[in-house]
């Protein structure tokens, strides 16, 4: 058997996925999170007198946390199952990943197992996240100090 007929029977055999299904779930699992975490900058903003503005950091790091503690206790991995990229987009997949290598890599030791490569998938989100807010800080400079905006 060559390597087309091989590939011929593998798309025969493969299931074939639901994709309007999978947008669904995706969307609705993605919207849950989002709404979870408009309720946690309501609450931030009710009971500890954040603005709208400044309830945005308190509210991000909950939402990582609670990602990692599902992650922690399994329950992500079935979220994740379920919902497709409709739990990896939002920023609960950020926080999935690097608790995930921490607990891959644990039986290494703290600091070469856990410390070595708790960014490792993670990584490139946080080098990617600090350029990009370099370059939009350093586009607002110039057009403040041109004079183009004020803000």
């Amino acid at each position: 058997m060559d390597a087309k007929q091989y590939d011929t029977l593998q798309q025969s055999l493969s299931p074939k996925p639901s994709i309007i299904k999978n947008c669904l779930k995706a969307f609705l699992v993605g919207g849950i999170i989002c709404t979870i975490g408009q309720l946690i900058t309501f609450f931030y903003m009710t009971y500890f007198n954040f603005t709208e503005r400044t309830a945005g950091n308190p509210t991000v790091a909950t939402i990582i946390f609670l990602s990692m503690l599902l992650t922690g206790f399994g329950l992500y991995k079935k979220l994740a199952q379920f919902a497709g990229a409709g739990s990896a987009v939002p920023v609960t997949g950020f926080g999935n990943a690097v608790i995930s290598s921490a607990i891959e890599h644990k039986s290494e030791g703290y600091v070469l197992g856990v410390g070595g490569n708790i960014f490792k998938l993670a990584g490139s989100v946080i080098v990617f996240g600090v350029v990009s807010a370099f370059v939009v800080a350093l586009v607002k400079l110039i057009l403040v100090t041109v004079g183009v905006t004020n803000w």
